[in-house]
């Protein structure tokens, strides 16, 4: 019997949502530029830069000019392959801009337009077949 409570007791609690690790301080104008070494892919549109090692320094970005399917979507898994493969490790170039709210930063994310070798990463993603379709 204590089996089964211990065993509803721990399907009761919330699941744990496991946050991307980047925290670094966010650009808050539109123009605004920054960059660094792609450390983390949360999905196929978002990405986190930064020059150091410290998660707590990576900005963490919602790409302006891609709009992948969500991950859990079909073709989001794919989508975010697809920007593991083409920007990860990789050094990058970013402009904060306005996102279709007006707005540079959403949910936590700088919204920008960003460059790996001088091209911008969106067109590179829709050159290697990345699906869009996201919001």
């Amino acid at each position: 019997m204590r089996v089964w409570l211990v065993a509803i007791c721990f399907a009761a609690l919330p699941a744990v949502a496991w946050a991307d690790p980047c925290e670094g301080a966010l650009p808050r104008r539109a123009g605004e530029t920054f960059g660094g070494q792609v450390r983390y892919i949360g999905d196929g549109d978002s990405l986190c830069v930064g020059n150091s090692s410290d998660p707590s320094t990576w900005i963490e970005v919602r790409l302006a000019d891609f709009d992948a399917p969500e991950l859990h979507a079909d073709g989001g898994q794919a989508a975010k392959t697809a920007l593991e493969q083409l920007a990860l490790g990789r050094n990058a170039q970013c402009v904060a801009t306005r996102g279709r709210s007006g707005r540079v930063i959403s949910y936590d994310r700088v919204i920008a337009t960003c460059r790996i070798g001088g091209r911008r990463i969106g067109d590179a993603l829709r050159a290697s077949g990345a699906r869009e379709g996201g919001n």
